[in-house]
């Protein structure tokens, strides 16, 4: 297969099933935030798989899994289900084949228990802090940035996850950090 069609050379696409639409049609634009932001994830991964840092498999797992959520979700993006749904109005997601994206209300259940877990290993926030921090801590607020723009190109389409997720990369930030011993600095 090649990587190149020439289908795509006049600004238009396919979505699965073969309908073709404009690249910057909002479902494409959707799908192309989540790609951004599946993409960044995974310099993520590689800076937390640096010899040398501390032991992050847990973390490393976690990040992967979030990312087989967002191929699954730019999946059932382009798919001619999930348009149907949104244009009757409903939920892009429920009711959708979960098994295969593996994107339900028990994952977003999951993501906020892994929250409350991170969060329970943190101290209580005084004041907002600014990204950053340690490089790997630093590309989590860099992924959650991505996400929340993720989320705003999704909104019309209701997709919770996404919102979730941004809350667990900016409290996985925090993790990150205190992992590394790295002093968050206060905004105020």
């Amino acid at each position: 297969m090649k990587v190149y069609t020439r289908t795509g050379d006049k600004g238009q696409t396919s979505l699965f099933g073969g309908e073709r639409v404009s690249k910057t049609h909002a479902r494409v634009m959707a799908y192309g935030s989540l790609d951004e932001l599946n993409s960044f994830l995974g310099l993520c991964v590689a800076t937390c798989r640096l010899p040398g840092g501390p032991a992050l498999a847990e973390e490393i797992e976690w990040l992967l899994h979030v990312q087989r959520d967002l191929f699954a979700l730019g999946a059932w993006l382009a798919s001619r289900e999930a348009s149907e749904r949104v244009v009757r109005g409903e939920e892009a997601f429920a009711g959708a084949r979960q098994n295969r994206t593996h994107v339900d209300e028990a994952r977003i259940l999951e993501i906020e228990n892994q929250i409350d877990a991170w969060e329970a290993k943190l101290e209580p926030m005084k004041s907002f802090v600014l990204p950053g921090g340690s490089l790997a801590a630093s590309q989590a607020q860099v992924a959650r940035a991505y996400c929340r723009r993720a989320e705003r190109e999704t909104i019309a389409l209701r997709i919770q996850y996404l919102n979730r997720l941004a809350d667990a990369l900016f409290v996985f930030a925090r993790h990150l950090n205190r992992i590394a011993a790295v002093k968050e600095d206060p905004w105020i």
